[in-house]
């Protein structure tokens, strides 16, 4: 966003200065960093390619050695690959961004083909063998990793099948990913007169005006609709690719391959999803608590996000970023010597440009290295927590760092842990210091929307990619005009009568890079919210003596089972009533907003 977009010239309300250094990531600046990289790792792939046909007879110490070469593979592709996709993040438009990006792709493809024969006969040993080796200390630092992968033993295919797959890929899935992600971030909208990029409209949802949202919808609405049916199209190829993979692969669903990777039974993820289904009265309790707010029979969809506050100011980046560091040392002081690293060795880059990539998002990178943030700063209240949610991600990965490169991450039903975490630490604070009666009840609307958002929304959305999905696959391609019928139709169940639906945002489903570029992504979100809460929860409870066990859970990374991971922290993530005692957290939350709202006067 311009400083015109954010309504001001202040260069500390637009975070104008705020830009990353990737530079690091390369031994030597530019394209000959990146292939010096690139040439290593080739070299090394194709050093441990002569271990073809062998892994069944290696013993423990000679499958460490090979393991670690995976490692340096990975560490030297990841940091190429982490440079040219956080520059193309930051400017899709440049062209010279996307041909780099497209050539990292194609070499980092032929890298891993070169590998792929690993895989193959280490699910091929048999389980006695593989448990036995896994069990030696030498091979630690890989030992959940190497369990895990034997998972996927069912839905592996033959090695000349896996190398044509894997070959053409670059020019399949992912090329259809990066086009969409260029045709949404080249979106622009004429509101008042103004250009704004995407993200500037939506952020002018959250405006205590009424007239000023309704005008941002039908602006957005109007941005969304020449593009339509390519997104659509681009949509409907991801759908028909996945179908395809997941039939060659033998998944049962199209979400198994997700739950797979997030070490989720079906049942489990199931469970969760009707847990939120059957909670979504809260929901609607609250948008029609809202609507009192504002004063109006009915909110609209574009009046989900609307503030609440009385009184609509702007946030600069100095008081944000002090009000985020005080957040986190009120709860370690380690931490906040980690987040303070972010903003002063420039690990963020936060300002809205025009071909910037929307939303925001932590890139790991690798163990060698530290995380990035990327944000689209906007000068509101809400994009303080999105700052806190953002470094939670980035604490994580810094302190996962010495777990290295197979267990650093979690799967994505625990990488919100630490983010909702952080969030909530901050919102904590923030409300410890708010006494206006006003202010306070803008703080628990914003916390509780916040939550909702990221359950009951996410889980709604889940259950449109369920029906498409679905569809796609019974029934054939889907016209743009069917798509928005199946997000009216989710979005209403999840919504009821509290909320009207209006005809514009039937498009709004295509827009969101989730839906494209990770299929079964959103559930993780509700996961991680009611497993972060319930986190948060024991640390009310704990108070200091909690924090040593929440540093364990994120040293540990993904190092261990989520089941495991859990229980670091007291959580129990395999009984089905754990979904309901976080959702019953957020019914406590809806009842703290009613009260704060009654006693100022607004009820």
């Amino acid at each position: 966003m311009t400083a015109t977009e954010t309504g001001t010239g202040d260069t500390d309300l637009g975070a104008l200065d705020v830009a990353w250094d990737i530079g690091a990531l390369l031994p030597t600046a530019g394209d000959a960093g990146v292939d010096e990289l690139l040439d290593a790792a080739t070299a090394k792939a194709t050093e441990l390619e002569s271990a073809r046909g062998t892994i069944a007879t290696m013993d423990a110490g000679t499958l460490a050695t090979f393991m670690h070469g995976l490692e340096e593979i990975a560490e030297l592709v990841g940091r190429a690959g982490n440079y040219v996709h956080l520059a193309f993040a930051v400017d899709t438009a440049d062209p010279a961004n996307g041909a780099r990006l497209m050539r990292v792709e194609e070499r980092s493809t032929q890298i891993n083909t070169k590998l792929l024969f690993f895989d193959l006969e280490w699910a091929a040993l048999d389980d006695e063998r593989a448990e036995e080796l896994v069990r030696d200390e030498r091979l630690a630092f890989a030992r959940h990793h190497l369990r895990s992968q034997r998972r996927y033993r069912p839905h592996l295919l033959s090695e000349p099948e896996e190398v044509i797959l894997s070959e053409k890929s670059v020019t399949g899935a992912s090329a259809w990913v990066r086009l969409f992600e260029e045709l949404t971030a080249s979106l622009r909208v004429d509101l008042d007169g103004a250009d704004l990029s995407l993200e500037g409209a939506l952020s002018r949802l959250q405006s205590p005006d009424g007239d000023e949202r309704r005008r941002a919808a039908q602006a957005v609405t109007a941005s969304l609709e020449p593009g339509l049916r390519s997104r659509g199209y681009v949509f409907n190829t991801l759908l028909a690719d996945k179908g395809i993979d997941d039939r060659l692969r033998h998944f049962p669903s199209w979400v198994a391959s997700r739950n797979l990777a997030n070490e989720a039974s079906d049942e489990s993820v199931q469970a969760l999803v009707d847990a939120v289904q059957g909670r979504y009265g809260i929901a609607q309790r609250w948008y029609s608590l809202k609507a009192q707010l504002l004063g109006v029979e009915c909110i609209k969809d574009y009046d989900r996000m609307a503030s609440v506050a009385v009184s609509d100011a702007h946030i600069g980046w100095n008081e944000a970023k002090a009000l985020v560091l005080d957040a986190y040392g009120s709860f370690s002081d380690e931490i906040a010597h980690t987040v303070q690293r972010f903003f002063d060795d420039s690990w963020i880059d936060a300002p809205v440009r025009p071909g910037k990539r929307g939303g925001a998002f932590c890139a790991y990178t690798v163990p060698s290295h530290h995380p990035y943030l990327l944000l689209n700063w906007t000068s509101n209240r809400r994009d303080v927590l999105t700052l806190a949610h953002e470094l939670g991600h980035g604490v994580h990965a810094y302190l996962a760092r010495p777990q290295g490169v197979f267990h650093q991450s979690t799967p994505l039903t625990l990488a919100e842990t630490a983010s909702v975490f952080g969030e909530t630490v901050t919102f904590g604070r923030l409300l410890e210091q708010t006494e206006d009666p006003n202010d306070r009840l803008a703080l628990l609307a914003e916390s509780l929307e916040g939550a909702i958002a990221t359950v009951f929304r996410q889980i709604a959305m889940n259950r449109f990619e369920d029906a498409v999905h679905t569809e796609r696959r019974t029934a054939g391609e889907l016209s743009v005009e069917r798509f928005g019928e199946l997000w009216y139709q989710e979005q209403h169940a999840m919504l009821g009568d509290a909320v009207e639906i209006t005809d514009g945002y039937r498009s709004w489903w295509s827009y969101i890079p989730h839906f494209i570029a990770t299929p079964g992504y959103v559930y993780a979100y509700a996961y991680g919210q009611l497993l972060a809460l319930s986190v948060y929860a024991r640390y009310e409870a704990q108070g200091d003596s909690f924090v040593p066990a929440y540093l364990e859970l994120l040293r540990a990374g993904g190092s261990m089972a989520p089941e495991e991971l859990g229980r670091i922290v007291d959580c129990d993530l395999a009984d089905p009533g754990f979904w309901d005692a976080g959702l019953d957290i957020i019914q406590r939350q809806l009842d703290e907003t009613e009260a704060a709202a009654r006693a100022a006067g607004r009820l």
